[in-house]
């Protein structure tokens, strides 16, 4: 060890000897207790960000401290490195997806390597390997034999002049938000999962989860969007058709005044035949055409709608009431159809109003409300008595709504019913860059999935990249023709490939058994490694993602091939790295580059204050001094090691302890192990962990300042100090380990434990004050009750000399803390 602090040495020296002797590496061991250790894994971008620095940092802090307390530890790396980025690129500068993402991979590997994070390195995944979409096609198909993939017609946002689908993210004021163009509608047949299949389970097994943020489970449970209501059915006067509506107020059946329909509805276009408004609807249907979802959803929405020129009949009034089209009623919730019911709905209220339609209140408002019946301003949502209701009137309303559904299942025209907001899982990207579909078309037999083993169905190079046109697939000249895996016909292959996030769905098992060629992982290693003890990513994930997760691992349960249903114990989601009150981003020109703060600092001092500026969960401030900082706080702590070294060698960590001073020094270090200790494991509080650390490094270097020094209690200190800093600064702390004397290395040494005896003080520092105003500080005895305390205090020199001439009015006594004595 040298006496200077030489990180690029150092920290090169370490990973070279990790990687040589391969000290990541670890393999079921049924004698030790599992830990799984995953942090979301990167989008191959070609840099590391600040973002990835503090997600990784955490989790390797974790996963060396479970090391150290004697867990087997998985904790493994990978990429997510399908994704239209590369596309992108393949487009703009003429390099093939392919080339540029492996360039990428090699690159972020090394940038992980410099940062020292103790990855698995064995157990490496990259998505878009044949080896591993091999896999996810094979999963697919398990879900398509299972029932859970099908193809069906949507309509999706077309660009014509980029000529490709667009999300409703990337429509902004009807354009498209790259070239301006007006975003129409596009009928494309789809792939989609049925997660829809498993809305109650995912809803309902967020109550096991005890381990995730409260918050992010409130998010999921919104997306899942569980209503419970009723079914009604509306016959069309004069045409054999009904329709029905989900609601989940049944008591307002008797308000309704109008019907709307989504412009996408499949009886949109039958309803508008022979119904006299056949120009008016065309027109109406194609301004629809350019808004998107998003847009049709705000609550801001002008409402807009166009006369079908058809009615409906209320089967409980039986009274007729027009069909509208309008633009706030999407497909994606309920049944497409909405009964309008403009007395009690905000939405329905304004569209009334516009198109003069009847508005019947059928709730009594509050008696101090001043709402006018006869003359509504606005829509109201009351809880109270049903009036205009038939022979429900009087009857309070929610009561009522179960007897009202039981009278429509009676008249055969409603039931009790369940709906979910969320909807089954668009997969199908006409992209080049993502894992083939398995699925060809065959005209005798239809869709038909590939034989498993033809897995993988591999990616074509002879694909040309336009940034047009429904997918660069298609221009393959070979990828198109297959065999009827059933009848062995000529058959068409699919041309779309999967979401990403299928990819990122199931990763987490394939790390279990990452270099398995004959199956995506080998049962009885999953089952030692599942669940996932501990995930960390960023709460942009907490919905989807996660949601996704949760799906696979369910369906892979029920289909036997994982031991677990939900994939992950405990989540932790870090805030976002902001530079001067803003996130880091290229754009705003914030950015700070790992790169640059370990080649003028050190990967350690990165990692250092990346876990020390804030709670892991609370977004960080980039600050230059606090990098600075946390630069010298390891340079002192660096030398301090170096001296007590060279004092205490040849030294046993064997002692007893003598006096004042000793009992202090313990129990300063046995305080500062336990609060590490619980700081890491059960609050991840590394802040605070650090924090407590420094105290620990401020009072060795008073402690060795004194003239009678406890030389053995100073040794175990010194190791301990070395120990508890491993997990947060690696690369020096083995290097200051080595120079301890030891062989083996530190992130294979046991964690430190404390004395709980150690702990216990016989006299505290205590303030004396006058007036409230503090005078002095004393020793005083601890475990005293307030008399005992103040009679104590009160006879040391120090506050005898203070209260001298003085008459004492009040005394004020907080054991262990503070007297306080009110004078005159």
């Amino acid at each position: 060890m040298q006496q200077q602090y030489e990180f690029k040495d150092i920290e090169k020296k370490w990973q070279d000897k990790w990687a040589a002797e391969d000290v990541f590496k670890v393999t079921e061991d049924e004698s030790k207790e599992k830990y799984y250790l995953l942090e979301m894994f990167p989008y191959p971008s070609g840099k590391l960000h600040m973002g990835h620095v503090r997600n990784y940092s955490i989790g390797d802090v974790a996963a060396r401290f479970k090391t150290m307390q004697g867990y087997n530890v998985l904790h493994p790396i990978g990429f997510d490195s399908f994704g239209l980025p590369a596309e992108n690129a393949a487009i703009k500068h003429g390099i093939h997806p392919a080339k540029w993402t492996v360039e990428n991979i090699a690159e972020m590997e090394d940038q992980l390597k410099e940062l020292g994070f103790s990855y698995d390195w064995n157990r490496e995944v990259a998505t878009c390997l044949p080896e591993y979409y091999k896999w996810m096609q094979w999963l697919f198909i398990q879900f398509y034999n299972k029932g859970l993939a099908y193809k069906k017609q949507n309509p999706v946002n077309w660009c014509p002049s980029c000529q490709t689908v667009l999300a409703n993210e990337q429509v902004v004021d009807g354009l498209c938000e790259r070239c301006k163009t007006p975003v129409g509608k596009k009928e494309l047949s789809q792939w989609y999962l049925k997660i829809t299949d498993y809305a109650d389970r995912l809803l309902a097994d967020l109550d096991k989860l005890e381990g995730w943020p409260s918050k992010v489970k409130t998010m999921q449970k919104n997306w899942i969007g569980k209503s419970t209501g009723a079914e009604i059915t509306f016959k069309v006067e004069n045409m054999d058709l009904e329709m029905t509506v989900f609601t989940t107020r049944a008591d307002t059946i008797f308000g309704t005044t109008f019907m709307v329909l989504a412009p996408e509805h499949p009886y949109a276009k039958t309803l508008v035949q022979g119904g006299g408004n056949e120009e008016a609807v065309a027109q109406f249907m194609d301004k629809i055409q350019h808004m998107s979802d998003i847009d049709r959803a705000s609550t801001t929405l002008e409402k807009e709608g166009v006369f079908t020129g058809r009615y409906a009949v209320n089967q409980l009034t039986n009274k007729k009431i027009p069909i509208y089209l309008a633009n706030y009623v999407l497909m994606d919730y309920g049944t497409g159809v909405v009964m309008g019911v403009p007395a009690h709905d905000e939405r329905d209220f304004d569209f009334a109003k516009k198109y003069d339609l009847d508005i019947i209140p059928v709730v009594e408002p509050p008696v101090d409300s001043n709402i006018d019946l006869n003359n509504l301003e606005a829509a109201f949502v009351a809880e109270g008595k049903l009036i205009n209701s038939g022979e429900f009137n009087g009857m309070d309303n929610l009561p009522a709504i179960e007897k009202i559904i039981g009278m429509m299942e009676e008249k055969r025209i409603g039931k009790a019913a369940t709906n979910f907001r969320l909807r089954d899982w668009l997969i199908s990207r006409q992209r080049y860059w993502g894992c083939p579909i398995p699925m060809v078309y065959c005209e005798h037999c239809g869709w038909v999935p590939e034989k498993e083993e033809n897995l993988p169905v591999m990616l074509p190079t002879d694909v040309e990249f336009t940034g047009k046109g429904e997918s660069p697939l298609t221009t393959s000249k070979t990828f198109a023709e297959a065999t009827c895996p059933i009848c062995g016909a000529k058959a068409t292959r699919e041309m779309d490939t999967m979401d990403t996030f299928m990819d990122s769905s199931w990763y987490f098992l394939r790390y279990c058994d990452a270099k398995n060629d004959q199956a995506p992982w080998d049962k009885k290693k999953a089952g030692y490694w599942m669940a996932v003890d501990q995930y960390i990513g960023g709460v942009e994930h907490a919905i989807l993602h996660l949601l996704y997760a949760r799906f696979f691992t369910k369906v892979l349960y029920d289909l036997d091939l994982c031991s677990v249903d939900e994939p992950f114990t405990n989540l932790l989601t870090q805030g976002m790295v902001l530079k001067d009150g803003t996130k880091m981003s290229k754009s705003v020109g914030n950015v700070v580059s790992p790169e640059e703060i370990i080649s003028k600092y050190g990967a350690d001092t990165a990692r250092l204050f990346i876990m020390f500026a804030a709670p892991p969960e609370k977004e960080l401030e980039w600050s230059d001094t606090g990098v600075e900082g946390s630069y010298r706080f390891i340079n002192r702590v660096y030398r301090l090691v170096y001296e007590l070294a060279e004092m205490t060698q040849g030294v046993p960590a064997v002692y007893k302890l003598e006096g004042k001073d000793d009992k202090q020094m313990a129990y300063k270090l046995n305080t500062v192990i336990k609060r590490v200790t619980d700081d890491i494991s059960i609050r991840f509080n590394f802040n605070t962990a650090i924090s407590a650390i420094m105290e620990l490094v401020n009072e060795m270097y008073r402690y060795k300042e004194l003239d009678d020094v406890n030389l053995g209690l100073l040794k175990d200190a010194t190791e301990k100090l070395v120990l508890m800093l491993a997990p947060f600064i690696p690369h020096a702390c083995e290097e200051m380990w080595e120079h301890l004397g030891h062989e083996d290395l530190v992130y294979r040494a046991q964690w430190p434990t404390y004395d709980e005896s150690a702990m216990v003080q016989d006299t505290v520092e205590i303030v004396v004050q006058l007036n409230g105003k503090v005078k002095e500080r004393v020793d005083a005895p601890t475990g005293l009750d307030k008399d005992a305390f103040a009679e104590a205090v009160m006879k040391e020199d120090k506050v005898k000399a203070l209260l001298e001439g003085k008459q004492i009015i009040k005394v004020i006594a907080v054991p262990g803390k503070l007297l306080n004595v009110v004078v005159k």
